[in-house]
């Protein structure tokens, strides 16, 4: 396979259009505090791996599928009787995306994925942090074209973070918004 010097399409058009958009809109002199995206989290807790152990492979094997990145294991930091959960056992895993992987997997995420949700209305936008940041969970992974529904043994449920940099709500809105997310409409 050939690498080839081609742009994220997304990033091309975060570079072209929103950030324009967004120093303008919010008359910023400095182009450093434009809102930007620095990395995206999406991370599966599978807390039934505790009854199954083949439960955290399948998981992580699909998050790959979905990333095109190898996920790492998270392993519980503390014993916790109630949940049956002993130190040091896998409870999840979790893939941090930068660059251009960051872009090309939310351009899937905004443009194939989240249309082919059933019933779906909009994302809600009241999941920002605060800081600028915003959260977004699915319920399984098999909204996902790269996933092989045959192949699916149990489904899982993940969240999807988006840190960004300028710790403003209003200005990270925005810019999720100019590069496509589909917000509910109040």
């Amino acid at each position: 396979m050939t690498e080839t010097n081609v742009a994220p399409r997304l990033r091309e058009k975060y570079n072209t259009e929103v950030a324009p958009a967004l120093k303008e809109k919010f008359k910023l002199s400095n182009p450093h505090q434009i809102a930007a995206l620095q990395k995206v989290v999406v991370n599966m807790g599978v807390g039934k791996a505790i009854e199954n152990k083949k439960r955290i492979d399948a998981a992580a094997r699909d998050l790959g599928i979905i990333t095109g990145q190898k996920p790492e294991i998270c392993m519980a930091k503390n014993s916790v009787a109630g949940f049956k959960v002993r130190e040091g056992w896998p409870v999840g895993c979790r893939v941090t995306l930068r660059g251009d992987r960051m872009y090309e997997f939310i351009d899937r995420l905004f443009t194939l994925t989240i249309p082919r949700i059933r019933d779906f209305r909009g994302i809600k936008t009241k999941s920002f942090d605060g800081r600028g940041n915003f959260s977004m969970g699915l319920a399984d992974q098999v909204v996902f074209p790269e996933i092989n529904l045959d192949k699916v043994d149990w489904t899982q449920g993940m969240d999807i973070t988006f840190v960004m940099t300028g710790n403003n709500d209003a200005m990270s809105f925005e810019l999720l918004k100019q590069l496509g997310m589909p917000f509910r409409k109040n």
